[in-house]
């Protein structure tokens, strides 16, 4: 179950999963196309293209009722759950605040930052727990770097470090069970908000990031990179002794053999 799956790094995730075989659950608020293309019936039916099996579901994550629906109709139709991953995050809401001092970042976005990318986080790991507890299950949050160096704002870089300490608290009480649990680190991500960025007349896309430089997004990862680390991962007899750290999607392709859709590792500081 891979949630906020319409487009970016969930829907990424969601195709390697589905192009490994798998039943894939994708969630995320878009039912109709939005000014970001991308929805989870697209999503869905690009899984079963893929040769997998997608099964679309129109969840907001903010929603404790709608999060227990989803979980309870997933027990019902599989009985248990074997991969969790916990992506859906708010980008074009937090772009807003890049580059920000944080006196000039309201509370308000303290709230959606957290309310989106940790609290439904917690509440998807724990409504899915009983199902993946039912075998050698694995949950996966979609962190960043910015829990261990500043980036964005302070905001940003305070719910990644929640995130990860989620991370490392879960695998605490999971050490007696056959569950796993870790965060991955995707560098720079070619998503759908990025492909905005027009090419100048040298056909370069850059972005800038306030305070924090530019960046080629011809040399970005493809969302589907941090797909592939996630499949590597679930297939890995030996990924416990991951469980309840962080990990770069660059490294876990170095140590597991992956590349992206065009054959490099792609790296970033």
């Amino acid at each position: 179950m891979v949630t906020g799956a319409s487009r970016g790094i969930g829907k990424g995730i969601a195709l390697e999963l589905g192009a490994a075989g798998a039943t894939v659950y994708v969630t995320g608020r878009s039912e109709k196309p939005s000014r970001l293309p991308g929805t989870v019936a697209e999503t869905a039916a690009r899984i079963d293209e893929l040769g997998g099996t997608g099964v679309p579901v129109v969840c907001d994550h903010r929603d404790d009722d709608a999060t227990t629906a989803l979980f309870e109709q997933i027990g019902a139709e599989r009985d248990r759950l074997d991969i969790l991953v916990n992506n859906v995050y708010n980008s074009p809401a937090a772009a807003r605040w890049l580059g920000r001092k944080f006196w000039e970042v309201p509370p308000e976005a303290w709230d959606e930052t957290f309310e989106i990318g940790v609290r439904s986080h917690y509440a998807a790991a724990v409504r899915a727990a009983p199902l993946l507890l039912k075998g050698d299950g694995l949950i996966v949050n979609v962190s960043s770097p910015g829990s261990q160096r500043y980036m964005h704002n302070a905001v940003y870089g305070i719910a990644k470090t929640a995130l990860d300490r989620m991370t490392a608290d879960f695998a605490h009480d999971l050490a007696d069970t056959e569950v796993t649990v870790v965060s991955i680190w995707p560098g720079i991500v070619d998503t759908e908000l990025l492909q905005m960025v027009p090419a100048d007349a040298d056909g370069n896309r850059v972005v800038t990031l306030p305070g924090e430089g530019s960046f080629d997004l011809n040399q970005a990862e493809s969302p589907r990179f941090a797909g592939r680390a996630v499949v590597a991962l679930a297939a890995d007899p030996e990924r416990r002794k991951r469980s309840g750290q962080a990990w770069k999607v660059a490294d876990l392709a170095g140590d597991y053999g992956f590349t992206d859709v065009d054959g490099r590792i792609p790296r970033h500081d």
